[in-house]
């Protein structure tokens, strides 16, 4: 199966020839942070919007205020 994340880490590793095995370690891992990163930060925004989407739904019901008193027991009272 073709996974684009380890390709292009793969291809970071043959970019240039390592001079220093752990400098380019480092360079690999912190650019496969910095992605993994981003994608987690999508997917929290994305989570955060279906929240307040399902939030102004369920709120939604409550726009206008809502008495329990019925349009009978108001004209008894008056």
């Amino acid at each position: 199966m073709h996974d684009p994340f380890e390709e292009s880490l793969r291809d970071l590793l043959k970019a240039s020839p390592p001079r220093n095995d752990d400098a380019c370690l480092d360079r690999v891992l912190k650019t496969a942070n910095r992605q993994v990163g981003v994608g987690d930060l999508f997917g929290l925004m994305g989570l955060w919007g279906q929240v307040v989407v399902t939030a102004f739904a369920a709120g939604s019901n409550h726009r206008a205020p809502v008495s329990r008193r019925t349009q009978r027991s108001t004209n008894k009272a008056g």
